[in-house]
């Protein structure tokens, strides 16, 4: 698997623990979930991701 694929698999995954989280925890956990899709606008956007450098430090490939 390519980073973009890695990358989305984790956004999903993100996401959907923050809203077991949220509804199990605490509502608060729906802030994660924001920063989340903020982070994606954004890296839609710039073309730039925190996590895709992440991956690619750890050898994920392109």
């Amino acid at each position: 698997m390519n980073v973009e694929r890695w990358l989305r698999l984790i956004a999903g995954f993100f996401v959907l623990l923050s809203l077991v989280l949220a509804q199990v925890h605490s509502g608060y956990w729906l802030l994660f979930t924001a920063f989340v899709g903020l982070n994606l606008f954004q890296s839609g956007i710039t073309n730039w991701c925190p996590m895709m450098n992440i991956l690619r430090t750890l050898g994920i490939k392109d």
